[in-house]
């Protein structure tokens, strides 16, 4: 299959289409083996690609299977023919059969068998498609995750990536975020049986013809979303800086971004430092604000509302660490409705009720706070579990949706009410 400038692939259902392309905005003459929907009129939106960081600087490009039964992509230079891209898959097909399927999964297998030896769902771009998977398959090690297009007329990965991070090393409580490079950009809370919890945004996915689906079991860990009417078009995105869901108006011809995240000033990983929450005010103009029991760790930092190096505690004396005897003295405040902190240094467990697990808290110095909420680890949409945090709490916010109840430790005599 060679490039001409018409598909290669067509979905049965004719909504995918498998070609060469040239981004719209680019000027140069660099093709990429893509993956665009068929049946929008006019519109050249790419899903996925394949040679995404390695161009074809003119039309030589050629899609074939080889001997090993791997799908491969081939330029010409000097007469000679040049390996671009490659499946390889581990897996030797008897009869390989290459297939795009109608959600967009660009699919290798056994034309007599069912069985996947490789798709393209395994290896996203930018995009997220109803049914493909975002996380991982720890029996493969095989980690799932979007990485922005480095700018609009180059799809090699951008700065901006998005994905499931696992707490190490027991993945008790995994969370979704969004990175610059190495930095910690955006976090959307742990998963809470409905969907992420502590977002700025009141619209959820799950909420708009859509369902979420979240596994996290010893094999796998990871969402995916599935719409309700298959007519409708629909796409999450990792764009620069911002991830958007969109849905494709038909009537406008159009796709309309139905939510941005990050959506305010707070969703902005660690705005506030440690220790403290960040707020908004009836105008929406953030603020930050310790939590009880702490102060500014810089007061004329944190007047000038540089709040960055956040709160530390008014006291660093925690009676149960102290001594012995007096394990019962440091109390715990209950916070409603929060979006808990970053779960980096956590431990979660299913197997303690809560006065367990404010046990367990106790008599450990670092325990810094713990919660009897959902994280995965129990059965059933209804599951609870103990969930401890240590060390400083991070990324803390008042959110419009899905906020969670969450203790903070605080060392006697700080609170006399509101303790558990």
């Amino acid at each position: 299959m060679r490039d001409n400038n018409t598909a290669l692939l067509v979905s049965k259902e004719g909504r995918f289409e498998l070609g060469f392309f040239t981004p719209t905005t680019s000027s140069s003459k660099n093709r990429y083996l893509g993956i665009r929907y068929n049946n929008i009129r006019g519109d050249q939106t790419v899903v996925w690609v394949a040679n995404r960081c390695e161009p074809i600087k003119d039309s030589s490009g050629s899609l074939t299977i080889d001997s090993t039964g791997n799908l491969v992509l081939f330029t010409r230079q000097n007469n000679k023919r040049k390996l671009v891209w490659s499946t390889n898959s581990s897996k030797q097909a008897q009869k390989p059969f290459v297939q795009l399927l109608d959600n967009g999964n660009l699919v290798l297998r056994d034309e007599n068998t069912t069985n996947y030896l490789w798709e393209s769902f395994d290896y996203p771009t930018d995009t997220i498609l109803p049914g493909m998977k975002l996380g991982w398959d720890l029996r493969r090690g095989l980690n799932r995750r979007l990485s922005s297009w480095k700018s609009s007329d180059d799809p090699c990965h951008g700065d901006f990536t998005y994905g499931i991070e696992l707490d190490e090393p027991n993945h008790t409580y995994p969370q979704l975020f969004i990175r610059y490079g190495t930095t910690k950009f955006f976090r959307e809370g742990p998963w809470n049986a409905i969907s992420f919890s502590g977002t700025s945004n009141n619209k959820s996915i799950s909420w708009h013809d859509s369902d979420y689906q979240f596994v996290h079991n010893n094999e796998e860990v990871y969402f995916s979303y599935n719409v309700k009417k298959n007519s409708n078009i629909s796409r999450i995105v990792l764009g620069e800086r911002v991830l958007e869901y969109k849905e494709w108006l038909e009537e406008k011809q159009v796709w309309n971004s139905y939510y941005t995240l990050p959506g305010d000033q707070c969703d902005y990983y660690g705005t506030c430092g440690a220790n403290s929450q960040c707020l908004l005010n009836e105008v929406h103009t953030m603020f930050c604000k310790c939590l009880e029991g702490f102060k500014p760790k810089n007061q004329e930092n944190w007047n000038a509302m540089n709040w960055s190096e956040g709160c530390v505690r008014n006291s660093t004396s925690f009676a149960s660490c102290d001594d012995d005897h007096n394990k019962e003295k440091d109390l715990f405040l209950g916070f409603v409705n929060l979006k808990v902190p970053d779960s980096q240094y956590t431990w979660a467990s299913k197997s303690v009720n809560l006065e367990e697990c404010k046990a367990k808290c106790l008599t450990n110095c670092s325990c810094m706070a713990y919660s009897f909420t959902y994280s995965g680890l129990s059965e059933g949409p209804n599951g609870t579990d103990c969930v401890l945090w240590f060390g400083d709490l991070f990324d803390i916010r008042q959110p419009y949706y899905g906020g969670q109840h969450i203790y903070i430790r605080m060392p006697f005599p700080t609170i006399e009410s509101s303790t558990f």
